[in-house]
């Protein structure tokens, strides 16, 4: 993770908060039970999953890295952190020679803030590392999956196209079959050995990456310990004697102690999704969505109980006046840095790269600024339960047109992108240019204001590490973030599903489509939860009953990711 990135952008979409450089992180091997393969392997356009023996012969091997040791290892799903400060001269070599033969690849990827110009130092500086000339066609990640649809459907597609998970919807995935090259030939079994970065991403990543019965991505890895955090003002409850909450009643208590709106001080911004994490809501932000066996049925979360009892938590913080007015604008609310900095509201949950995000954000103009993140706990005071994330969340492809030199100058971008931390690649990676984009102050690298602008999210999202935190400038935050994942981790369940990549029939795609306007609308006042109800029952009848009795023949197939 980069100092001096730009902190994820806010909102509660899943897509924003995944929109950080800070999320280019791997997940640890997860240990999934191989399942057996739904309807075979061999058509490639099917529906449904590969596991199992077929999905054994497409993997590529996992050759551990044994470049740098990590100071505290993964557990519980976390990531692996690093909280010592970089031995820049120090530096190991993950990459002895340029694997890449000198060729041009573009590549399509969302990008969050202003991309700089082709031309700029850190583009040079890595193509020169790979040996490859990439050429960027960046596009706005807020608007991307509008821009991901229309070229996947022409016949004028980049040798690579970053595709996020949030972002798979629709006809999304058939096109992904279609249009995407299979990579086996070069990654699976012993032929990743070639590419030594690439053997180390832990198997669970590379199982998300089979597409219609073929390994066709190149994997961002990320833990499967939860990265939603409830985070805090860690200072001014030092300071005013606030309690860590540990239920939701004592949450409304603190709530409404912490609220004066003629001081300008609220509480919080939405819970929504702490209310989720703490009734133990199935995840509903990456496919498959929200679906886990209860009771030996098969269900989706939006049939819950424990469904309906979060939003209905939710909207008793808007009644009850401690949600911070922006909150009522709803995911468009504006960036909630500014306002939570001045103390207008101290508690919001986000991902947690916007723990250290914050901390950088705020380090030279409010010295006592100091975020924190809270234990997510059960809503009536017990153990939460907690549902792990998915072992990758977003993939680079190659155009199935792509000639084998072109594939293979790709395979060394990514060979160089996912090298581990505390190698030059990484440091070239993720920090540009030593003297350019980044200088040394007291061992720590800080970038420049060219860092700033020139090294952001583009070479991160061909390929990623196994799963890393490391913050240099503030090691006590990334030694926070890893024991919080590694405490949250340790309740945290696998659904069902946890693992697969599913393609689900195209006619099911938008059934859910207008559901997460409604949960918003719940919980600001403007519907009614029996709204829930009622489109749960439309839901069912429209396609959602059929769409349980597809997703339970994978089950009857496949066994339980969960067992």
């Amino acid at each position: 993770m980069t100092p001096n990135a730009a902190p994820a952008p806010s909102g509660p979409s899943r897509r924003s908060f995944l929109a950080s450089t800070a999320v280019a992180t791997a997940a640890v091997a997860g240990g999934m039970p191989l399942l057996a393969a739904c309807g075979g392997s061999e058509g490639g356009s099917r529906d449904g999953t590969t596991s199992g023996k077929d999905a054994k012969k497409l993997l590529p091997a996992y050759v551990a890295s044994s470049v740098v040791t990590p100071d505290i290892p993964s557990r519980n799903g976390s990531a692996l952190g690093f909280t010592r400060k970089l031995d820049l001269a120090g530096l190991k070599t993950s990459v002895p020679k340029k694997l890449g033969k000198g060729g041009k690849v573009t590549v399509m990827s969302p990008f969050w803030g202003s991309p700089p110009k082709q031309d700029n130092a850190y583009y040079q500086a890595m193509n020169d590392l790979i040996g490859v000339d990439v050429v960027w066609q960046n596009q706005d990640g807020n608007t991307y999956d509008q821009k991901l649809g229309a070229v996947l459907a022409s016949s004028d597609v980049p040798d690579v196209v970053v595709v996020p998970g949030w972002n798979m919807g629709g006809k999304i995935p058939s096109a992904i079959i279609s249009k995407f090259a299979d990579l086996g030939p070069y990654l699976t079994g012993d032929r990743v050995k070639e590419y030594p970065n690439l053997a180390a991403i832990p198997t669970d990543a590379w199982r998300r990456s089979i597409f219609g019965g073929k390994l066709r991505g190149l994997p961002m890895p990320q833990p499967s310990a939860p990265s939603m955090v409830p985070l805090y003002r860690q200072d001014i409850f030092e300071k005013e004697g606030y309690e860590v909450p540990t239920s939701c009643d004592a949450f409304m208590d603190l709530a409404k102690e912490i609220t004066n709106a003629r001081a300008k001080r609220w509480a919080c911004l939405d819970m929504k999704w702490t209310a989720f994490q703490a009734f133990g809501v199935l995840s509903g932000s990456e496919k498959p969505l929200g679906w886990n066996l209860v009771d030996g049925k098969l269900v989706n979360r939006i049939e819950t109980e424990e469904f309906l009892e979060a939003l209905e938590w939710s909207r008793k913080l808007f009644a009850a006046g401690v949600v911070h007015p922006d909150s009522k604008m709803g995911k468009n609310a504006p960036d909630p840095g500014p306002k939570f900095a001045a103390g207008e509201f101290l508690i919001y949950p986000n991902n947690i790269s916007q723990w250290w995000g914050r901390t950088a954000e705020q380090a030279t103009q409010n010295p006592d600024f100091k975020i924190w993140g809270m234990d997510v706990w059960g809503h009536d005071g017990g153990d939460p339960t907690l549902w792990a994330e998915q072992p990758a969340g977003i993939f680079a492809f190659v155009n199935k047109k792509a000639s084998e030199s072109v594939v293979r100058d790709v395979l060394a971008v990514a060979n160089v992108t996912a090298a581990p931390y505390g190698t030059k690649e990484y440091m070239m990676t993720n920090y540009g240019v030593d003297g350019t984009h980044y200088t040394v102050k007291d061992g720590v690298p800080v970038k420049t204001d060219q860092g700033n602008i020139e090294v952001m999210n583009a070479y991160v999202m061909v390929a990623s590490p196994a799963a890393t935190l490391a913050h240099p400038d503030f090691p006590e935050v990334a030694k926070g973030q890893v024991e919080w994942e590694q405490r949250m981790g340790a309740f945290a369940e696998k659904s069902s599903f946890w693992g697969m990549q599913i393609t689900e029939p195209a006619r099911y795609t938008n059934l859910s489509n207008d559901m997460e306007q409604l949960e918003d609308d719940v919980v600001r006042g403007r519907r009614k939860v029996s709204d829930v109800q009622q489109f749960v029952s439309e839901w069912k009848r429209k396609g959602g009953d059929k769409l349980r009795d597809w997703y339970q023949r994978i089950l009857d197939e496949n066994g339980s990711a969960a067992n």
